[in-house]
């Protein structure tokens, strides 16, 4: 049987298994066992925002009423009836919560390949990309769980980076981080630090709850850590950027309120705080806009190139995973289990908030 973890569409704690018979492979497909992917509160804003971002469509459960939250994470062809992709390989790439998955690789090249199924056409390419670990430079056994946990959501934190120096802060003199001790929010963090000492980088101040400022403070990325409840505190005449992992509507209008006009730029990137999202219309100053990361993905490498993105997308990387597993003061504990109990209990201990920002939870099925 194939299992698949799947949630309500409407209500996210509601959840299910769905056991089916495996599908025998047809011509061009292969099947891949999914041996490790992370869960974090990244995969919990997939949920929040499945319909509006399509997180929905990449592995439908086949009732509309359902889906199935993607990860990241690698996996080992266990059946193939393609040329090009052998039993053995590893691949890493974006999965279902499930115990395996059939793709219809396209585009093969010996450093990956997509999934070309008919509902994944129409989808953003960067989540339909699955790279062999064979071929990957980079690649190490052991780093899976901290590819699996920071690499995608790192991509995010670079490219946002890269947007708000391109757009020179929108000449803002302090920079805000909503979820600061979000692993988004501190990759994010991490690439800013290395603008130190540059001309044009604004003050980084992480925003966080009370429980969290001890580890963010710790981390060493930002200038200032502040509590929620203490932003209005901050200078309301310094020109500022916000940067939204939260997504919590009482936040950011309490942010819009407290800097009005001169708040440059107000970038919605997540929704950690995924019971308290809201709308940002009729706020002061300016509209709140989505960061896509995908589109800035696309822009990047249709000016750099896929090659010339990947180098400088792998050399922040490098910095920042030796950072992150410092012997001396790590960023990150991994915690892996197996299991579907393990599954049940992650997932409702993200939605709960109760998985300490230390923690990178890996699982299995």
């Amino acid at each position: 049987m194939t299992t698949m973890f799947a949630v309500e569409r409407g209500d996210l704690r509601r959840t299910r298994w769905l056991d089916t018979p495996p599908v025998a492979l047809r011509p061009g497909e292969a099947r891949l066992r999914i041996d490790l992917f992370a869960l974090t509160a990244n995969n919990v804003t997939y949920g929040a925002f499945g319909e509006a971002m399509h997180y929905w469509d990449f592995f439908p459960t086949g009732d509309a009423g359902t889906g199935c939250i993607p990860v990241w994470g690698f996996a080992t062809v266990s059946e193939s009836l393609v040329e090009g992709v052998d039993v053995g390989e590893r691949f890493y790439g974006y999965w279902p919560m499930a115990d395996e998955i059939v793709l219809a690789p396209v585009r093969i090249a010996a450093t990956q390949f997509f999934d070309g199924a008919q509902h994944r056409r129409e989808l953003p390419s960067v989540y339909n990309r699955y790279l062999r670990c064979s071929s990957d430079p980079t690649y190490r056994r052991e780093n899976e769980s901290l590819n699996a946990l920071l690499e995608p959501l790192f991509t995010t934190s670079f490219l946002i980076d890269d947007f708000l120096a391109k757009s020179e802060f929108f000449g803002a003199n302090t920079l805000l981080i909503s979820s600061a001790s979000s692993k988004t929010a501190y990759g994010l963090g991490f690439c800013l630090a290395r603008r130190r000492g540059q001309p044009g980088p604004p003050k980084v101040v992480g925003l966080t709850s009370p429980a969290n400022l001890a580890f963010t403070r710790q981390l060493g990325c930002y200038d200032d850590v502040v509590a929620y409840a203490d932003v209005t505190t901050l200078p309301a005449d310094d020109r500022a950027v916000y940067v939204d992992m939260s997504g919590d509507a009482m936040l950011r209008a309490a942010v819009h309120s407290h800097w009005r006009d001169q708040l440059a730029y107000s970038c919605s990137v997540g929704g950690t705080h995924w019971q308290a999202l809201g709308g940002g219309k009729g706020l002061p100053g300016p509209r709140p806009v989505l960061f896509f990361a995908p589109a800035q993905a696309k822009k990047r490498i249709a000016e750099w190139g896929s090659d010339g993105f990947g180098q400088r997308v792998a050399s922040a990387w490098q910095g920042f995973i030796e950072r992150v597993a410092n012997s001396q003061t790590p960023w990150l504990r991994v915690v892996a289990a197996r299991g579907r109990d393990a599954v049940e209990s992650t997932y409702a201990a993200l939605l709960d908030g109760r998985v300490a920002a230390s923690e990178g939870r890996v699982l299995a099925l």
